[in-house]
């Protein structure tokens, strides 16, 4: 796995995630915010785990993982590129920090326990990082 410094989030990452991400707030001009993007953790071919994070810490509101996939795991695709929190967008805010977008692919059965299709159909789900976590071998 493509591990960075700075490992999993935090109670601190998770405030940053979930914070305003406003800085260096200027008056002449401009946004004055800085885009401040999260380090890619995965790459294709990795084992995630889609968190729950509305058990793990309580969360409501705009969430952009289905529940259908939470506690599932799958395997990263794609990196589909780093785009602005939706969840602090969704109320707002700037989406800072950037968040990197993965396309991660599950196989139907393990989603849904009554697909009696081919074994090897899969679906494609893209789920933002601070949603997915290493799996457990």
């Amino acid at each position: 796995m493509g591990a960075v410094a700075g490992g999993d989030h935090d109670r601190k990452g998770c405030f940053e995630l979930f914070g305003t991400g406003r800085q260096n707030r200027g008056t002449a001009g401009g946004t004055g915010v800085r885009a401040v993007s999260v380090a890619v953790r995965f790459t294709t071919g990795d084992r995630v785990t889609v968190r729950d994070l509305e058990a793990e810490e309580g969360l409501r509101g705009h969430m952009r993982a289905p529940v259908y996939c939470r506690g599932m795991t799958g395997e990263i695709e794609r990196l589909c590129g780093t785009f602005g929190n939706p969840e602090t967008l969704a109320y707002g805010g700037d989406g800072q920090p950037a968040q990197p977008l993965y396309r991660v692919r599950f196989q139907q059965s393990q989603l849904w326990p009554d697909y009696t299709g081919p074994t090897r159909d899969s679906i494609e789900i893209e789920v933002y990082q601070h949603w997915l976590k290493a799996a457990q071998p």
